[in-house]
């Protein structure tokens, strides 16, 4: 019998690419903060550090920018009697901290991390230069921003959608506790409508909230796509970059 090469039929293996090079994913404060959203909960940190060395065992190149709600808000601050100034930087700090708890849990993951912070504190990260931030993904290492954008009254949505065009982002991964964008808040009433896909003017008309006005306008100037998505639901960092259809896109 002559056995043919030919004749052997493979299991197809279908390799999916990603569809995107390089991605900003914005994460909240309260995230790292589990269900309570406060505090550090080092099960969720970890569990967030697998979901991202998932995505960058995929080649892509990852930056984050955290926000500090688990920790301090500089809003909620300012209604205490803190000067609103004073509060946004304590808020920024709280960036910072949560930064560097994502930094250690993505390197005891085997995971090269660097964090860049928009107030220098050389003891603890390196200042925010976008050409050594850049160099860093090009050598395979994920980005961390912390300090928002360094000035008060900014928001950290607003410190994502800056550096997602600083550093040559092809999209803002919005992870949220919800799964997408709905006109309505889905806990409280459910019946709201889920939008598949929805464009700039579509959401400012709508008041649907995506990011606050000065972050979601400088994404429309640019032309700078945002998904939101649920965090918490396993593998959805990956599906999201390997083009599933998940979540809310928000596009021209």
């Amino acid at each position: 019998m002559v056995f043919r090469k030919k004749c052997m039929k493979k299991s197809p293996k279908s390799k999916l690419k990603p569809k995107f090079r390089r991605v900003l994913l914005k994460l909240s404060g309260e995230a790292l903060g589990g269900d309570e959203g406060t505090g550090i909960c080092p099960e969720v940190v970890h569990d967030m550090a697998q979901q991202i060395k998932e995505v960058r065992a995929l080649g892509v190149e990852v930056v984050i920018v955290v926000g500090g709600g688990n920790i301090f808000r500089g809003l909620q601050g300012s209604e205490r009697g803190i000067e609103r100034a004073t509060g946004d930087y304590m808020g920024m700090l709280a960036t910072v901290i949560n930064a560097l708890a994502l930094q250690d849990a993505l390197e005891k993951k085997g995971v090269a991390t660097r964090v860049q912070t928009a107030i220098s504190m050389s003891q603890v990260a390196e200042p925010f230069i976008r050409r050594r931030a850049v160099r860093h993904l090009e050598k395979g290492r994920v980005v961390i921003f912390g300090g928002g954008t360094g000035n008060p009254y900014f928001s950290t949505d607003t410190a994502a959608a800056l550096r997602a065009n600083e550093i040559g982002a092809e999209v803002i991964l919005k992870a949220t506790k919800v799964d997408g964008i709905y006109d309505s808040d889905p806990k409280k009433n459910p019946k709201a409508k889920k939008f598949e896909t929805v464009s700039y003017i579509d959401a400012l008309q709508k008041q649907l909230k995506v990011m606050d006005s000065t972050a979601f306008s400088l994404c429309m100037d640019n032309k700078m796509p945002i998904i939101v998505f649920d965090l918490f639901k396993p593998h959805n960092i990956k599906n999201v970059v390997l083009g599933a259809k998940v979540g809310t896109l928000v596009s021209a």
